[in-house]
């Protein structure tokens, strides 16, 4: 079987992430993914090993893409052009939608013209993404939940010597780290990580925030304005660029200092960085908002705080890195919860078999 997933951005965010390991994996069973991307924002170096990737806008290239590679199926992720590409090649084998935006609005936009492919399937990331496809499209339409996948032999705990202490970033000695992990943008709200790190920096000498990525973000600069405006450059560091095979290293180094990661988003359709830190044993700190809920088991793989609650989000930062013995647990439980809920093997298993099911459909409807 031969596939091509057409989003328009090549990020280094959780949707590309999920995509990565879901190729990864469906090549050993025998299928072949390929991408079409409109804009490079920095993940380039996730994909290019892993499968063939199309860089382009120009409807041409794209069209002779369409007509003439072949494909048993295709997958449209939040990118309404892409069924103006579709209708003009007239491509006729089945189509499935990924819906991920978490804002309903957006998502609206990006399901824009999807009539005229008549989807077979659409698929979402969380219970949480399925109620807000449900207020979008037919009640009838088909709407499946198939978690994003973690190569749990990848994203593991790593012992001492295995982890890159010389690269950076390098851990202090004598702190804790929080790391905030993804883009510098509205949703991911980096404005609430300040207002947190502000008021931990008044209390605390033993917690040091990092900010990892962010490097092609829309607000890198009012971030790294912000940070320096209100004094905080010596309680956050910022690691723009982190190589995607670098972050089990990262979280090793978390893990060591007995730290966590937290997140400030406002609104998630999934969260990879929630899977991948648990899989390596670092528990999570994160609002109490959309899908997280579904990933983050509070009080037993890391702690939830009130949206866009500073005193409450520190609170639960220091119920982590206080108690070394709960820690432990906490490590422990998360590790755990991966490996039950979010395997590669286990969410991708379902995938294959959806492709097997619209692929046949579309064999027999044809006959």
């Amino acid at each position: 079987m031969k596939i091509l997933v057409i989003w328009r951005l090549l990020t280094v965010g959780g949707v590309n992430a999920g995509w990565r390991n879901r190729a990864i994996y469906f090549k050993k069973h025998g299928i072949t993914a390929e991408f079409l991307y409109c804009k490079d924002l920095g993940g380039m170096h996730m994909m290019k090993d892993i499968a063939p990737v199309y860089l382009t806008t120009d409807e041409q290239v794209i069209h002779e893409i369409l007509t003439k590679n072949d494909y048993d199926a295709i997958i449209v992720v939040d990118t309404s052009k892409a069924y103006d590409w579709l209708a003009k090649a007239d491509y006729k084998g089945p189509v499935i939608i990924e819906a991920r935006t978490p804002e309903i609005m957006k998502l609206k936009r990006n399901l824009e013209g999807c009539h005229q492919i008549q989807p077979q399937k659409f698929i979402v990331p969380s219970q949480h993404q399925k109620r807000v496809l449900s207020i979008l499209v037919n009640e009838s339409a088909p709407i499946e939940v198939i978690y994003n996948g973690l190569d749990t032999s990848f994203f593991r705990p790593l012992e001492n010597e295995e982890v890159h202490v010389q690269k950076e970033p390098i851990a202090p000695s004598n702190k804790k780290v929080v790391a905030y992990i993804g883009r510098l943008d509205v949703r991911k709200n980096w404005r609430l990580l300040l207002k947190i790190a502000e008021l931990v920096k008044k209390e605390r000498e033993d917690i040091e925030f990092w900010v990892i990525g962010g490097a092609k973000s829309v607000e890198r600069q009012q971030f790294e304005d912000e940070r320096k405006k209100q004094n905080l450059t010596d309680i956050i560091r910022w690691f723009p660029v982190v190589p995607y095979h670098e972050m089990p290293h990262v979280y090793a180094k978390i893990r060591q200092s007995g730290g966590c990661t937290v997140a400030t988003t406002r609104a998630e359709s999934f969260g990879n960085t929630f899977i991948e830190s648990m899989a390596c044993g670092v528990p999570v700190v994160a609002p109490n908002v959309s899908s997280i809920p579904e990933i983050v088991t509070d009080k037993k793989t890391g702690y939830l705080f009130r949206e866009e609650h500073i005193r409450g989000a520190a609170e639960q930062i220091y119920r982590i890195v206080d108690h070394q013995e709960r820690y432990e647990k906490l490590s422990k439980s998360a590790r755990e919860r991966v490996e039950q809920m979010f395997s590669i093997s286990h969410c991708a298993n379902r995938y294959i078999e959806v492709l097997q099911e619209v692929t046949r459909k579309g064999t027999e409807d044809e006959s």
